[in-house]
């Protein structure tokens, strides 16, 4: 019995060994992304396929052969990649490859859909001042001045925490502050409006990453009260005094309630046991001029430009790194590298030559490629000079900013092909950080270039991300709800109160090496990733260990703009400005012309403007000269409502460009026969509201931006009728789901049919006047998607 016992225990261990591991992105794949999951062994198995199953029909519905394998990485004797982008049907799935079975995933369109928004969260968690989480005020009393010309009081309350302790620091808050000015600038349409500027619940006229970033702006004016004084941290590691809460001030610093604010002096500091290497003050200058710069384009003042100027000018003066200032341990952020920071400033302030010259002193950021860098050495991370700056000049200089992009990417590349993790990241102290950082370099590149030679690499740096690591966990607490994300962070909010930090990113894995030489580290709970720990890095969900399991807000801004991006993806307008209360009402039409009489009349009555698209043969048949009286936009639809994509695989074109640029010209023909003055249409809608990237691409060949309604408000929905059962909505329920839209109606392109099926009685138009009338009272207005500033 005792031999059976044994035999049974060497076959179940056998088997598990077959089984290992297959590790995903948690948040899901686009249909027309690229999708790869990782499979692991302990064993020196190989696999040779693998099937993709969806989970409500439990049919194979992928089946391909796995990537030829990939060696040893980490805890795993055996990895290699599956490659399922072919799969592009949207759905829920599970991978099975062999005895293994991965967690189930999404593909769709919306798998990233308020990703960004949900982060956001924590930014606003981490707030000192009035702490809206908390709906309590913190630090009220900073700060009393060091290294200053002369001691003094500074009101510098305000800005963010930058990770669990309470210190704040003006490079890592400047970083932030620019990556969500930068992701509102982007990706406006990402982003609601559903808190005020204190972060409480409510609308202000202003996206809530608008919101966020003013917050840091303000923090930012705050430690620049003079054009000649600069300040780069509150507080030193003598707040490092046991876990509280924000609001619970104490006098560690014999100073009451202040704490130290550190001036920008150019020279080493450290108050007690260690000093920094600081040389300059351009390090952080760069950074606060940046960020004036692009603040004064977003809110439109001129206040912040000056700011931005003399911040400029205080970096030209003052060459060199401003280190932040260590206390009794010998951590501190050892940036060794201004002249990046100096570049983003100038582009900024467009000073493209002197933002080249310094370019060219730090062409490729130093640690890509590398396998280690001292803490924060080369921030921030990557350089977005060379994004701006590329964005503005022509011919040799921006390829000379994209080929730099290049090198560094390919540094990594050269390293990261070797594993199935395409991993080449140093597993330094906040290697999720540089993790995010480098796919925004990916990213950046990608749109400056047109090439996606790199694109593998981008996307499995986002994956590692979300769970494709070889712990399967996500790295941003509570994202996605349903997945394994960290639980148990190095946070005073969870481990003493058990409150939620939704949206953070923790620090991420570290070299093994780096783990046992840290001072004051003891897990608090047996380690539930003990299988996955290697020689080679470690990651805890254990508040213990504040070196991987420790949330950043800078870190967490920085992938605010990442996740912005990611869903933004598609190439088309479906919104327009979020910070705005007005709405763009848009009207399609091809057969079905029954509502235009009833649209027009209430249009006239309320006096608001709309855009109309229409088919050819709509044109055709229909007397749009009431239309073009009253100004109204009028843009075409296709000419005969083409469906552009297949509805299940939509990278997969059903019409060629010659077809598609044939009868876009026939539209344009008809418009213009109808009236309508061809030469200054420029939007229009495609015909059903799908297309595809490349069809984004051939309009826009044709001088045409491909809008849409923005997702969500349900208005779309009034073409259905109930003989399409579960699929109909009527017109009580889509107004109702205008009313409750999630973030609010700013900047909303709000699409209703002009005309409807005979088989629809209950007619949305017929509600019109209504629904405007409402709209009014809530404080929209109504602008056409023409008009100056509604599309950029």
């Amino acid at each position: 019995m005792k031999k059976l016992s044994i035999l049974l225990l060497l076959l179940f261990l056998q088997l598990s060994v077959t089984a290992g591991w297959i590790r995903i992105n948690q948040l899901g794949y686009r249909p027309a992304g690229m999708k790869v999951a990782v499979w692991c062994s302990k064993g020196q198995d190989t696999l040779k396929n693998f099937e993709v199953i969806d989970v409500h029909s439990g049919k194979v519905v992928y089946r391909h052969a796995a990537g030829k394998a990939a060696g040893a990485y980490g805890p795993f004797a055996q990895t290699c990649r599956l490659d399922f982008t072919a799969l592009q049907r949207a759905g829920l799935y599970y991978i099975q490859a062999g005895e293994t079975r991965s967690p189930q995933f999404a593909i769709d369109e919306g798998v990233y859909a308020g990703a960004a928004e949900f982060c956001l969260r924590y930014m606003r968690q981490q707030r000192s001042g009035f702490n809206p989480f908390l709906k309590d005020s913190c630090h009220t009393h900073d700060g009393f001045t060091v290294y200053a010309p002369k001691d003094t009081f500074v009101n510098v309350s305000g800005g963010w925490h930058d990770a669990t302790d309470y210190l704040q620091y003006a490079t890592t808050s400047a970083n932030a502050t620019y990556h969500l000015l930068a992701a509102c600038r982007d990706f406006p349409g990402v982003f609601g409006d559903t808190v005020q500027a204190n972060g409480l619940s409510g609308k202000n006229g202003f996206s809530d990453a608008m919101d966020e970033a003013k917050w840091g702006l303000d923090w930012l004016l705050k430690m620049n009260p003079a054009d000649d004084w600069l300040f780069n941290q509150i507080g030193d590691d003598r707040d490092h005094q046991g876990m509280r809460l924000p609001k619970q001030d104490t006098n560690f610093y014999q100073h009451g309630l202040e704490r130290p604010v550190y001036f920008c002096s150019g020279q080493p500091q450290g108050l007690l046991k260690y000093k920094n290497r600081a040389t300059g003050i351009a390090s952080t200058a760069g950074k606060f001029a940046s960020c004036f710069a692009l603040g004064s384009q977003l809110f439109s003042s001129s206040f912040m430009q000056d700011k931005a100027i003399a911040a400029y000018q205080l970096g030209l003066k003052h060459p060199g790194v401003c280190q932040t200032a260590p206390g009794r341990s010998p951590y501190f952020y050892e940036e060794d590298n201004w002249a990046d920071d100096m570049e983003l400033a100038a582009a900024m302030l467009s000073k493209p030559a002197e933002a080249m010259a310094f370019a060219r002193q730090e062409p490729v950021t130093p640690w890509l490629g590398k396998d280690t860098a001292r803490h924060y050495q080369w921030y921030p991370f990557i350089n977005p000079g060379h994004y701006e700056l590329a964005k503005q000049v022509k011919g040799a200089q921006r390829d000379s900013l994209i080929q730099f992009y290049k090198e560094g990417i390919e540094r990594v590349w050269r390293k990261a092909d070797h594993n199935a993790f395409y991993r080449a990241i140093p597993f330094i102290w906040c290697s999720n950080n540089l993790t995010t950082a480098f796919t925004i370099q990916c990213y950046w590149y990608r749109q400056l270039s047109g090439d996606n030679t790199y694109l593998p690499l981008e996307q499995a740096c986002f994956d590692w991300l979300f769970g494709c690591n070889p712990w399967g966990t996500s790295m941003v607490y509570g994202l996605p709800a349903n997945g394994d994300t960290p639980a148990d962070p190095h946070s005073s909010f969870s481990h003493l109160k058990q409150y939620p930090i939704d949206g953070g990113l923790v620090d991420g894995p570290v070299y093994t090496s780096i783990y046992k030489g840290l001072i004051g580290i003891k897990l608090e709970h047996e380690d539930e990733y003990a299988a996955f720990q290697s020689d080679l890095a470690v990651y805890h969900d254990d508040f213990g260990d504040y070196s991987t399991n420790e949330p950043t807000m800078d870190g967490t801004a920085v992938l605010i703009y990442l996740l912005a991006a990611q869903e933004s993806a598609l190439k088309g307008i479906t919104r327009t400005d979020s910070t705005k209360k007005e709405i763009s009402l848009v009207f399609t039409a091809d057969e079905f012309a029954d509502g235009l009489p009833t649209i027009t009349r209430v249009l006239k009555q309320q006096k608001v403007k709309a855009s109309f698209f229409f088919t050819g043969r709509f044109y055709e048949r229909n007397n749009v000269g009431e239309l073009i009286k009253e100004g109204h936009y009028l843009g075409p639809h296709s000419d005969q409502h083409l469906l552009y994509c297949d509805w299940k695989k939509r990278d997969s074109l059903l019409v060629t460009q010659a077809e598609f640029k044939t009868d876009m010209l026939q539209c344009l023909s008809k418009m213009s026969t109808a009236g309508v003055d061809t030469s200054r249409v420029r939007y229009f809608i495609p015909p059903y509201e799908w297309w595809n990237n490349k069809v984004a691409d051939w309009a826009a060949d044709m001088g045409l931006q491909v809008v849409n309604f923005t997702p969500g408000t349900g208005s779309n929905a009034d073409y259905t009728y109930p003989e399409m059962g579960a699929a109909y909505k009527s017109s009580a329920a889509i107004l109702k789901s205008i009313s409750i839209f999630k973030g609010g109606l700013n900047g909303v392109i709000l699409l209703i049919h002009a005309g409807t099926d005979p088989r629809r009685k209950d007619k949305l138009y017929d509600h019109l006047g209504e629904l405007i009338t409402l709209l009014k009272k809530e404080g929209y207005t109504f602008r056409k998607i023409n008009e100056p500033g509604q599309l950029n």
